[in-house]
């Protein structure tokens, strides 16, 4: 059966608070009239109204020993009845009661017609989605539309249950019709467990990729040619959503081979194939990643040697400009050109003549360049073989019409086993750069020749940044696929182009927006320049760079220290694992984990199991510590299993999700902040190295990955990325808003320097949001002017280049298309931001994002530049950001904080668990904290608004993390309602 907590099928809240009541279950006259017109007596009456309001409020008539005194007592006291009148029908009255009740209402009995009804929607809504909660929600949805009252829970789950295995079976039988006896042997020995590392088994589809080694990469060639002998596994897909493809390739990757054994057969292989299909995908895009990663350490690798050279001839290099100075001395003391001659003579002669002293010159200009691509081939040719291989088996293709990249990595395709120094010059490279042209082409006997090679490095590196500038793509890929076809059509688009750009306040055609935008730049750079001069917040110093201001940091006051101590004393002692029952008690936030198929959890006490499990692996401790600790309360393999089988990204992100509701519907966060401005950045977690996430971090020191936050003014996580160590963090800032389904939803967003370039400028500002990041080197970015004839008294030297409008022009209904693609869900901004955030010669769109983004960055830090107060309060909540790394850090006690695991599916769940535990704590602490000050206000305390907004919930001196750990349920907390509001009147503003 499917946890009725999951679903929108409504039920009564047991507490409901009074509020509640009055808004919900209060009757009106003409209610009241229409009761007592079909009732005798008192009972009748409150009966009769108790039915009518529950219905109301249900949607169908609950058992009347289910509806809470609270609502009873509401509903007696607003009819004026006495306390002994009961509200329990007969049987016979019930029934009437409930056709007068339809009747009045408008509302139908649930039928044979009505079941059909459903029925039809819901099957073809199984073809899509899969989770039985989902498809009971449709049915809802379905029968309240159309004035049908609601069955019981069981009776519309064992229907959905019943529509959602036929729709199943059926597509399990159509695949398994589809496939040839080659592919049905295929798929069944990937059950075989480990055989040859050339044959494709149940695990080698589930393991994550290596590092990207030599041996790594040619494991995951070999791994890619095992899936592939099977052929390309979407053709038979075809008749089935990619969600639901999704769907049963999870499902598959949470059973092992013995639970996969018990499957029918039929479904087993429907599994097996879709867990195929995602492997084969995420092969390619791995393929990609471990190319441009082995590209880019070449490259490093060039540099590296490069500087190395240089410091090695650096001896040789004072030794020639010493003999360069005597030269030069000996010329401003000759008599004449016949004493210079002879003295320049003696000179060479004591160095070593000028044969030696040109070949000296010669090694030393060879390196005394910042040109590494000579040295590249020392660092390539290892590693050829393999990066050949990896390309070959890649079907790229270009995304514009310029192919001639593609065509020239055809060519040292076919010439890969040529073994000569030259290759015929018969590709175009136009492309390439004076330096690659210098080592790519020669004059052999008066003709051009490529030297092959160079050609090869040359033509490798090219590629690699197309990939990372989406101009080349790989088909089946899914992160390097050709991002276009992710975009809504023009027919989609054109029709809500007019009605966002209302929305947005934005002119709903090009001429118009670029007018609109021209008009805002010039009047922030005149209004800016005016201030700027009067106010000298910037100056400009002798060397014409701009210089700002400094802001001075506000000393907190000694009365913060004395309240923070205060209620510190007023919070009782917890363990984090008491924190994490208390919020269950108040939420149920573990009716998000369960099985993967939707299904009542078959587990011997699931809510305590899910909570073992959550701290776990939130505190890092491990199955096995956890274990240990637990006084024989669970074992090792309970806490994997259930983490495996039961617990998912999405269902922690829900459960976070309700936290942070329940967390906003308290008082003492909005005097922390409005909820309207969050803040993103990252901080490193060490993990392993032998796997494609893990990446060294110059900026951070070491291996590992980022952890990249969006934290709300209000100090708590809205959303949680995990990524590598290499990736620009500006990629996924717009991610995190548009991933955050919580009922805090901010419209300005901070960052740091990594939290910004010119397209995400550009991105965000179509997208209606606001982004104020604190940039470092704020003054190396280029100020753009409105037209070239403009110019400003006073802020005139910051200004180094003219916007191109026409370029805005052209392309604004291409960048409208992608905004509008990018709300409508089906792109995120990530994925076009990789692809935007590298240069692209060909990519006239990218050059558009830039553009625009030019002028809202200017826009931006010309206000930024001029006002104080806007740049203290950017550093305030990004000041936050860090507060919460190091939160979260306190948290994350177990194994010194390093992640333990090389899957990067489960390297996520992990930091998403540790973001449910750290959410949790902060609305423990927040409850602890707003009844430490209510108790203070009570005693007579005067408290500061002012004094209050100085503290944040991420205190955790009286929070226990070691010691035994036990979760005892029994233990019930105060009810939330309680500490959700404070007083207005307790605050001395």
């Amino acid at each position: 059966m499917t946890l009725i907590d999951r679903t929108a099928y409504p039920k009564f809240k047991q507490y409901p608070d009074p509020k509640e009541l009055a808004e919900l279950y209060t009757p009106t006259s003409a209610e009241i009239k229409f009761a007592k017109s079909r009732t005798k007596s008192h009972e009748g009456f409150l009966c009769f109204m108790v039915m009518l309001k529950s219905f109301q409020r249900l949607g169908y008539f609950p058992h009347p020993e289910c509806v809470p005194n609270a609502v009873i007592k509401h509903l007696r006291s607003c009819l004026k009845l006495q306390s002994w009148v009961k509200a329990i029908p007969s049987q016979r009255q019930g029934y009437t009661y409930q056709r007068a009740i339809r009747s009045y209402l408008g509302v139908k009995q649930y039928d044979k017609t009505a079941q059909k009804l459903i029925a039809i929607l819901v099957a073809q809504q199984a073809e899509v989605k899969d989770h039985p909660a989902d498809l009971i929600n449709v049915a809802i949805e379905e029968l309240v539309k159309e004035r049908y009252e609601l069955p019981a829970f069981g009776t519309l789950d064992r229907l959905i249950g019943h529509i959602r295995t036929f729709v199943n079976n059926r597509l399990f039988g159509r695949v398994n019709n589809g496939l040839s006896s080659t592919e049905m042997l295929y798929l069944d020995q990937l059950l075989l467990g480990d055989i040859e590392e050339s044959i494709a088994t149940l695990n080698l589809l589930k393991s994550p990729p290596k590092s990207a080694t030599f041996k790594g990469m040619k494991q995951l060639l070999t791994k890619f040619d095992a899936l592939m002998s099977f052929g390309d596994a979407k053709r038979l897909l075809g008749s089935i959503a990619l969600t639901k493809i999704r769907y049963f390739a999870a499902q598959a990757r949470a059973l092992d081979i013995s639970e996969l054994r018990d499957v029918n057969l039929p479904k087993r292989r429907t599994l097996l194939l879709c867990l195929l299909y995602e492997a084969q995908v995420k092969t390619r895009d791995h393929i990609v990643s471990m190319f441009l990663k082995r590209v880019l350490k070449i490259q490093n690798n060039a540099k590296q040697r490069l500087q190395e050279l240089r410091e090695k001839h650096l001896a040789q290099t004072s030794e020639l400009l010493g003999t360069l100075a005597e030269v030069l001395t000996a010329s401003k003391e000759a008599q004449d050109a016949q004493s210079l001659g002879t003295k320049v003579q003696s000179i060479f002669d004591e160095h070593g003549g000028p044969d030696l002293l040109l070949q000296k010159y010669e090694e030393i200009a060879a390196y005394n360049t910042n040109n590494h691509l000579p040295l590249m081939w020392r660092f390539y040719s290892p590693h050829r073989k393999v990066l050949f291989d990896l390309v070959r088996s890649l079907d790229i293709l270009s995304t514009s019409a310029d192919e001639s990249v593609i065509d020239a990595l055809s060519f040292i395709l076919d010439n890969e086993h040529k073994r000569g120094r030259h290759l015929p010059f018969e590709i175009d490279l136009s492309f390439v750069s004076k330096q690659w042209r210098a080592l790519v082409i020669q004059q052999v006997n008066g003709t051009q020749v490529l030297v092959r090679q160079q050609l090869e490095i040359c033509i490798f590196s090219y590629l690699a940044d197309d990939f990372k500038a989406g101009d080349a793509c790989v088909v089946g890929s899914l992160s390097y696929a050709d991002f276009r076809e992710q975009l809504l059509s023009e027919s989609e688009c054109e029709p809500l182009i007019s009605e966002y750009c209302r929305l947005v306040g934005f002119p709903d055609n090009a001429e118009d927006f670029v007018e609109h935008l021209r008009e805002s730049l010039t009047q922030v750079a005149e209004e800016v320049d005016a201030i700027s001069a009067v106010e000298k917040q910037v100056t400009i110093n002798q060397a014409g760079e701009p210089v700002l201001k400094r802001i001075t940091p506000l000393a907190q006051p000694q009365e913060v220290e004395a309240l923070e101590a205060k209620i510190r004393t007023l919070m009782p002692e917890r363990s984090i694992l008491d924190i994490l029952c208390n919020v269950e008690h108040w939420l149920n936030w573990t009716k998000h984990f369960g099985p993967f198929s939707g299904s009542e959890p078959k587990l011997k006490q699931p809510v305590e199991r899910y909570i073992f499990t959550t701290f776990s692996y939130g505190c890092n401790l491990g199955p096995n510590q956890m274990a240990r600790h637990s006084q024989g309360a669970v074992t090792s393999h309970m806490i994997s299993y259930t983490n495996r089988r039961h617990v998912s990204t999405s269902n922690i992100e829900a459960a976070i999700r309700d936290i942070i509701n329940a967390y906003n519907r308290f008082s003492l966060p909005s005097v922390w902040g409005t909820g309207k401005r969050a803040a993103a950045d990252g901080s490193k977690f060490e993990i392993y190295e032998n796997n494609l996430h893990s990446e060294y971090h110059i900026r951070y020191g070491g291996y590992g990955g980022i952890a990249y936050h969006h934290v709300s003014d209000k100090y708590i996580a809205l959303f949680t990325h995990f990524i590598t160590c290499g990736v620009w963090e500006a990629v996924y800032i717009l991610d995190g808003l548009l991933k955050n389904l919580s009922d805090i939803q901010p419209d300005t967003l901070h960052a740091d320097t990594q939290g910004q370039s010119g397209p995400v400028f550009a991105i965000s500002y179509l997208l209606g949001i606001k982004l104020m990041p604190r940039i470092r080197n704020w003054k190396d970015h280029a100020f753009v002017r409105p037209s070239e004839d403009v110019s400003y008294k006073y802020l005139d030297p910051l200004f180094k280049g003219v916007v191109n409008w026409n370029l805005i022009k052209t392309h604004w209904y291409d960048m409208m298309r992608v905004v509008l693609s990018i709300k409508a869900g089906k792109v995120m901004p990530s994925t076009l931001l990789r692809k935007l955030g590298s240069y692209s010669r060909k990519n006239r769109l990218y050059q558009a994002f830039l553009e625009l983004g030019k002028v809202v960055r200017t826009m931006f830090l010309l206000e930024y530049i001029s006002n104080m107060r806007m740049r203290s309060e950017i550093n305030a909540i990004t000041n936050i950001v860090e507060m919460y790394h190091a939160f979260l850090d306190w948290v994350f006690f177990g194994k010194e904080g390093a992640i333990t695991e090389n899957d990067p599916i489960e390297q996520e769940k992990r930091l998403k668990y540790l973001d449910l535990v750290a959410s949790a704590v902060i609305l423990q602490n927040t409850v602890d904290m707003s009844l430490a000050i209510q108790t203070l206000a009570a005693q007579g305390e005067v408290i500061h608004q002012l004094h209050v907004a100085a503290l944040s919930p991420y205190v955790n001196r009286h929070i226990k993390r070691y010691g035994d750990y036990v979760v005892n349920l029994r233990n019930i907390p105060q009810p939330l309602e309680v500490a959700i509001s404070l007083p207005p009147e307790i605050f001395e503003i």
